[in-house]
């Protein structure tokens, strides 16, 4: 289990400057819903913008993550 605020630093320190927004979808600290704008993201496809995240995140996924639900926007 992870709590979201945790989820969120990890993504705030491997998209620094941007808006980053973590909610628990089911409460039990494995599925997320994940908003970020960021102007890294301008120029790459959608796909390449969730990698990025997904690769943020990769340390977690493995071992406390189930699920995430992923919302990126460009700035």
């Amino acid at each position: 289990m992870v709590r979201a605020e945790e989820v969120q630093k990890i993504l705030e320190g491997a998209f620094p400057g941007s808006w980053v927004s973590v909610d628990d979808m089911t409460g039990t600290g494995d599925h997320f819903e994940i908003v970020i704008t960021s102007a890294v993201f301008r120029g790459q496809t959608l796909l390449e913008q969730h990698r990025q995240v997904q690769t943020a995140l990769a340390g977690e996924m493995d071992k406390r993550i189930h699920a995430i639900k992923i919302k990126t926007r460009v700035p």
